[in-house]
């Protein structure tokens, strides 16, 4: 949590994003603290979860849930009445 590494990457490990890791290791003994370190660190970012949501305006997701209830009661009408409910026809029934 304190490391450079992962104050470098924090925008890419968490919120909206998908991010790869690449952890390049060698073989030679002399590297060995150097490799278990990356592979500690590889493992860990492995195991972030994250639970990824839309970004959007408060007022688009307002209007977007208007326009579902909108449906909904046009549906529910539509069954009440038996038959189709058409906009054109409320229209023209209106004007008399």
């Amino acid at each position: 949590r304190d490391s450079k590494l992962t104050r470098l990457l924090q925008d890419s490990l968490g919120g909206n994003t998908r991010t790869v890791m690449v952890a390049n290791i060698g073989p030679a003994d002399y590297n060995l603290d150097e490799t278990l370190s990356t592979l500690r660190y590889a493992n860990r970012a492995k195991n972030i979860k994250n639970k990824p949501k839309v970004n959007e305006d408060p007022k688009d997701t307002m209007l977007r849930e208007f326009q579902e209830e909108i449906e909904r009661l046009k549906r529910q009408l539509e069954e009440r009445q038996g038959g189709g409910y058409h906009p054109d026809a409320a229209a023209a029934g209106a004007g008399e």
